[in-house]
C-alpha cells in the first residue's frame, strides 16, 4: 500500500476572511476524523474534521495520488487550521489522520478482456473467451478519476496474426488523467483450447486419478489434446509425465494387470479344446494387450491375449480343430503339449 506524506498547499489558497460561526454550529463539538475519503486532488478542513462550520470547504492540504492514501499527522492538521478560529478540537487520541484518495481502478484482467473482445471473431481467434492474452511488460491498475464513467477505448489496435502480436493504446472520454497518460500496451494474443494435464509429475506405469488431473488452457496451435478429465482418469501413464504438459491419447494407455515375469494362467482355447497350464508373462499389458507367455518346463513360447488379471488366452486359428484321438503331430501343431499342462487339468473334446 502506497504511504505518502500529505503536502501543505500555499497561504494564497486559505480563505482571506470568515464570518462567525453561528451559534448552533459552535455547539456542535469539533472533532478530527480518523480515515477520510477524498474524491478531488484537495483536502479540505471538513474532510478533516466533523462540524467544522463556515471554514469546512477552505482547502489545506494536497489530496495523495489516485487510488492511494496518506497520513497527516494530527499536529500538522492541527497547525493548518489554527488561523480559521476553530477552538477546542476534540483530536480523540489520533497521532495522525489517513486520507484515502477515491479512483475508479481498470485492472490488468479488465485490459486483457477488453483486447479479447475488441480481436473476437477475427484473424480466427475465435471467441473472447478463448482468447489468452499476454503483455510484454508487467501490467498494473490504472487508478482514474472516481467519476469518470463509461468503458475505455482501444485507439490504434493493431494486430499481426502471423505472429499473433498487437499493439494498443488505451483511452477514456471521462477521464482527464487517462487522455494525459495515453497508455500503450504490446503483447501476444492466442486462441487457446481446455486441456488435460497433471498437477504433479507421474511415472511411467502409473494410473491416473481423476482428482489428479486439471483443466488448464493452451495455444490452440499446440495441437490436439483431451479436453475432457474423464477421457484420461482410469488410464496409466505410457511414459514419465510433467505438470501443464497437455495430455494425448499417446500419453496413456491401459493399466497393465500383468506385469513382466508375473505368473499367470495360460488358457488355450480351441475349437471342442480347452487347455490350462501354468506360464510366466515376457511382457507387461493391460485388459485386451497382446503379450508373450513362456511355460516354464517346456519353454515353449506362446502369444496370447491378456483378457483378466493373470489370465492370458491363446486362441487357435478358426480353421483348426482339434478333436479326441488325433494324431500327436496333429496335436502338438495346433496347441500346447500334454506334457505342458498343469497337474488335475483335463482336455476336454468335443465333435
Amino acid at each position: 500500500m502506497i504511504h505518502t506524506v500529505i503536502r501543505s498547499l500555499a497561504p494564497a489558497l486559505t480563505l482571506i476572511s470568515l464570518l462567525a460561526a453561528p451559534a448552533a454550529a459552535q455547539e456542535a463539538r469539533t472533532a478530527l476524523r480518523a480515515h477520510v475519503t477524498v474524491a478531488s486532488d484537495i483536502v479540505r478542513i471538513g474532510d478533516l474534521v466533523e462540524n467544522a462550520g463556515a471554514v469546512a470547504d477552505v482547502p489545506i492540504f494536497q489530496a495523495p495520488d489516485l487510488g492511494t492514501r496518506g497520513a497527516v499527522a494530527t499536529d500538522r492538521v492541527l497547525e493548518a487550521i489554527a488561523s480559521h478560529h476553530l477552538i477546542g478540537i476534540d483530536t480523540r487520541g489520533l497521532a495522525e489522520v489517513i486520507v484515502t484518495r477515491a479512483s475508479r481502478a481498470i485492472t490488468p484482467q479488465d485490459i486483457s478482456a477488453r483486447i479479447a473482445r475488441a480481436l473476437e471473431g477475427q484473424y480466427g481467434l475465435g471467441d473472447a473467451r478463448n482468447i489468452a492474452v499476454n503483455f510484454d511488460h508487467a501490467v498494473h491498475a490504472l487508478h482514474v478519476e472516481a467519476d469518470a464513467t463509461g468503458d475505455f477505448d482501444l485507439v490504434e489496435l493493431s494486430y499481426d496474426p502471423r505472429s499473433a502480436r498487437f499493439a494498443v493504446t488505451l483511452d477514456l472520454a471521462t477521464s482527464a488523467i487517462m487522455r494525459r497518460l495515453a497508455p500503450r500496451y504490446t503483447g501476444t494474443a492466442v486462441a487457446t483450447v481446455d486441456v488435460v494435464t497433471v498437477d504433479h509429475p507421474v511415472e511411467r506405469g502409473e494410473v491416473l486419478k481423476a482428482s489428479e488431473l486439471v483443466i488448464e488452457r493452451r495455444p490452440k496451435s499446440d495441437g490436439p489434446a483431451l479436453s475432457d478429465i474423464s477421457a484420461a482418469a482410469g488410464q496409466a501413464a505410457r511414459h514419465q509425465l510433467r505438470p501443464g504438459q497437455p495430455l494425448r491419447d499417446t500419453d496413456l494407455m491401459k493399466p497393465a494387470i500383468v506385469q513382466r515375469n508375473d505368473s499367470v494362467s495360460i488358457v488355450y482355447e480351441a475349437p471342442g479344446i480347452m487347455l490350462t497350464l501354468r506360464g510366466q508373462a515376457q511382457d507387461s499389458g493391460g485388459l485386451g494387450d497382446q503379450i508373450t507367455v513362456t511355460n516354464p518346463q517346456s519353454k515353449r513360447v506362446f502369444q496370447g491375449t491378456i483378457t483378466a488379471p493373470g489370465r492370458v488366452t491363446v486362441n487357435a486359428g478358426p480353421s483348426t480343430r482339434v478333436v479326441a484321438g488325433a494324431p500327436t503331430a496333429v496335436v502338438e501343431s495346433s496347441a500346447p503339449s500334454s506334457e505342458d499342462s498343469q497337474p488335475n487339468h483335463g482336455v476336454s473334446s468335443t465333435e
